[in-house]
């Protein structure tokens, strides 16, 4: 038994001494399994993060709840050093000098090594913060007031509906007809808004089919379904714009304001009450504020759509939140000065959510436009239709243009009546 108590002796020693050595050779190093005493300052030091031992303290937690920015050099700086890591045949070493935690982070701040043989812009950017805040909006504020704002619309129309009923044309029809738009005139409008309805659609789809659909048809009808809505969504685009620039130049002399839109606004346009029809031209007030919310609108929702389009080449918040920060705005109202330098990504993110914010709000204002076009009103419809209106028609909603169609002897004559046969 003493021998054997001997020789357990002889062999622990014997194991021992090869760690013993290696612990002496180790050169010294921060880290924090290492046990070594020059890790960190003393707590109430300089160092506000020694007593977490380098990591985030309670103030910064705090700071970031009342949506505070904080200083993240301690993570961001936090990514291994090779020259002062432990050796790889070490206990505690780690391949290429950083830990898992320390690679990630360096993907995360874009400090990592990364190679690819892809030379677009960006294509070394594996990890991005602000995808998971984008993410979110998406999925939550921007889905849900989005979705509330459109049914609102539709709730209002149908309590407006219910209260007014369909304007009629109060006066007798004369039978006569006037020209109310040429037919390049109804080329653009059906052009522009034939895009806009298919945008609409596709673009819903792709926002909320997630949600929606994909529990009804299942992941594998709904990808295909989802990457044709983003093709057609991409390339009908082109005919919105062009059917938006022929709108502008057609119509942009009629839609200048001028006195008798003041008249029409006091009245309402007389859609709230009975026999009253304020004068207007070829378009009223209200028509004049759909189309100035069209081209201000759809001008901002191309710009968006053709950055997202080209995101690299058609870059579109940074020269937009340099040219902010030059008024002054944002530092006036508590933001302070607005980032200018963005990654391609945080570009394109921020590029989808203005596309769709605004895509909402015109969705709502073309739901108004349709109902007053179509079941709203009597003889709306003909005018992009047909072309042609009724004359009492005309004489009721745009007195004014009537009275110049009359001088320039543009009204037709009443149509005459059959003679019967004897």
């Amino acid at each position: 038994m003493a021998l054997r108590a001997v020789l357990s002796l002889i062999l622990c020693l014997t194991l021992s001494l090869p760690l013993a050595a290696q612990e002496l050779d180790a050169p010294q190093r921060n880290d924090t399994l290492s046990g070594n005493t020059e890790l960190a300052p003393a707590p109430g030091g300089d160092d506000p993060r020694a007593a977490t031992g380098g990591a985030q303290t309670l103030e910064d937690i705090l700071a970031r709840q009342r949506g505070q920015e904080i200083d993240e050099t301690f993570r961001s700086s936090a990514t291994g050093n090779p020259d002062s890591a432990a050796s790889i045949a070490e206990q505690l070493g780690t391949l290429g000098g950083a830990s898992d935690p320390e690679l990630w982070r360096a993907l995360r701040y874009n400090s990592a090594d990364v190679t690819t043989q892809v030379r677009s812009p960006a294509a070394t950017v594996l990890v991005q913060d602000a995808g998971m805040e984008w993410l979110e909006f998406r999925q939550g504020p921007l889905a849900t007031y989005g979705g509330y704002l459109l049914l609102a619309t539709l709730g209002v129309l149908l309590l407006f509906y219910l209260f007014r009923g369909r304007i009629r044309i109060e006066g007798e029809k004369t039978g006569k007809t006037i020209l109310r738009f040429a037919w390049i005139e109804r080329f653009a409008h059906w052009l522009l808004a034939g895009s806009f309805i298919v945008l609409g659609l596709t673009g819903l789809f792709v926002l909320f089919g997630r949600i929606a659909l994909i529990d009804w048809i299942g992941k594998e009808n709904y990808a295909p379904l989802a990457a044709a809505s983003k093709w057609v969504h991409n390339n009908v685009s082109w005919a919105f714009m062009l059917g938006l620039l022929m709108v502008f130049v057609l119509w942009v002399a009629h839609n200048i304001p001028n006195r008798h839109d003041l008249k029409w606004m006091m009245k309402a346009g007389g859609l709230f009450s009975k026999h009253s029809h304020p004068p207007a031209r070829k378009f009223n007030a209200g028509q004049k504020g759909i189309y100035w919310a069209v081209i201000i609108l759809g001008a901002s929702i191309s710009v968006s759509g053709l950055s997202l389009l080209f995101p690299f080449e058609l870059p579109m918040f940074a020269k937009t939140f340099a040219i902010l920060n030059d008024t002054g705005i944002p530092q006036a109202v508590g933001y302070g000065e607005l980032p200018v330098l963005l990654a391609p990504h945080t570009e394109m993110q921020l590029a989808q959510a203005w596309h769709a914010i605004i895509g909402f709000v015109f969705m709502a204002i073309i739901l108004a436009h349709i109902y007053l076009g179509s079941v709203g009103m009597e003889g709306a419809f003909d005018a992009m239709g047909k072309g042609d209106v009724e004359l009492q028609w005309a004489r009721e909603h745009h007195g004014l243009w009537v009275e110049e169609m009359e001088e320039k002897n543009r009204i037709p004559s009443a149509p005459r009546q059959a003679t019967p046969a004897e």
